[in-house]
């Protein structure tokens, strides 16, 4: 079975462990978000490719669900000695050296799948881990800020979440999307996919970046593989990160049922929803058009995690088996 999974960093690295062991002999290609992705110190930095890379590398802070296991910040502490900002991210030594292998094949020539592919080998991924576009395509986000012409200004998402923690957004902008292409492969995953998977990764700044690279979206919609996705919402909020805010910023609903028709029924088959705080939602997706499942969503262990990977699973083979192994004509 061939999977194709559209994920961001923390929530989708998670979960992703759980699709492995849910289907441990399944060929799992991961399309990552490259939206959150900056330059700093001179050092291109992908934060949720390498959240992917490390969590399923072995190599994670597992508290943290970001960065390296023992990591050290003798690099980061000599920074602040020299007065050299900014102090709002702070990079840990072993994660530096991701970051320098990484600036210096870009700087080579080496397109940033072909660096990706590198950098994976060291860790021997059970997946195959693409960025979804090879170009540079950066997540910003508008906030108000009083001094700034207009009363707004825009900044980039991890100044957004990292610096100035997550106030009210009113917009959001990809920049450099319109110029950007999917990057090799990623394509043709979700073209041979059996199974397309949304894990519960934000739905606008993760997710919807990916499918806002040009050939992305309609690939997906176009897709005949059931095309399945997990709530991010649960009871009303997100169960991780600033996804109300960025949900707000773009018109929808902070709820379960909100995400999945935001998503459309052109681009959905299954969605799941948390049975004990959106249960409810059910016949509201349904009513989209929109197959929709009430489960544990909840990743407080290996187990549920993997629970949450099998439902998804099963939910895409219903939808396949009722259409007869091909997504209906929408």
């Amino acid at each position: 079975m061939h999977i194709t999974a559209l994920a961001g960093g923390v929530g989708g690295a998670r979960f992703l462990r759980g699709l492995l062991a849910a289907a441990p002999d399944a060929d799992v290609t991961v399309i990552g978000n490259v939206g959150d992705d900056m330059t700093m110190h001179g050092l291109r930095i992908c934060p949720d490719l390498d959240t992917v890379m490390y969590t399923l590398g072995g190599g994670i802070h597992e508290g943290q669900g970001w960065g390296r296991v023992d990591e050290t910040f003798g690099v980061a502490e000599e920074l602040k000695a020299y007065g050299v900002g900014p102090d709002w991210f702070t990079l840990g030594d072993k994660d530096i050296a991701t970051h320098l292998v990484r600036t210096q094949m870009l700087g080579a020539g080496y397109p940033l799948s072909a660096v990706t592919e590198a950098l994976c080998t060291r860790w021997e991924l059970p997946v195959r881990l693409l960025p979804s576009t090879d170009e540079r395509v950066e997540t910003h986000v508008v906030v108000d800020d009083p001094e700034a012409p207009g009363g707004r200004r825009a900044v980039h998402f991890q100044e957004y979440w990292v610096r100035m923690h997550a106030p009210d957004a009113r917009a959001i902008v990809s920049v450099g999307v319109e110029d950007a292409k999917p990057a090799p492969g990623v394509l043709e995953a979700i073209a041979e996919a059996d199974v397309i998977v949304l894990p519960p990764s934000n739905p606008v700044v993760s997710v919807g970046t990916i499918l806002n690279i040009p050939g992305i979206r309609q690939a997906v919609a176009g897709a005949t593989a059931p095309v399945v996705g997990l709530s991010p919402i649960v009871g009303g909020g997100p169960v991780r990160g600033m996804a109300d805010k960025v949900l707000a910023a773009v018109g929808v609903d902070v709820t379960a049922a909100a995400v999945a028709k935001h998503y459309g029924p052109e681009l959905l088959d299954g969605w799941l929803v948390d049975a004990d705080a959106d249960a409810s939602a059910v016949a509201e997706v349904e009513a989209a058009g929109i197959a929709c499942r009430a489960v544990p969503l909840m990743m407080s262990s290996a187990e549920a995690t993997r629970a949450m990977a099998r439902a998804a699973l099963d939910l895409a083979a219903e939808i396949a088996a009722s259409h007869g192994s091909a997504r209906p004509a929408s």
